[in-house]
């Protein structure tokens, strides 16, 4: 069965304290935009590092693919 983005946030909030998440998807591609004050001071890889590990084995497993916006609050709000 295919993950649904409400899964795939919850997966993600289970893992890593997050401000805000929004998720949009078909069950195989997601798009994520993740606010998360864990970002701050780390270069895009280990954002994407973060979210990849709070994602575990569903990464493999259940997603096929991930896009992600991660941003500090700081970021989110002067976007």
């Amino acid at each position: 069965m295919l993950p649904t983005p409400e899964q795939v946030k919850e997966y993600i909030e289970a893992g890593l304290p997050c401000e805000r998440i929004d998720i949009e998807g078909d069950g195989q591609h997601f798009f994520a935009t993740i606010v998360s004050s864990a970002f701050e001071g780390k270069r895009s890889i280990a954002r994407h590092q973060l979210v990849y590990a709070a994602l575990g084995e569903r990464m493999r497993e259940e997603i096929h693919a991930l896009s992600m916006k991660t941003l500090t609050p700081t970021e989110w709000q002067n976007r």
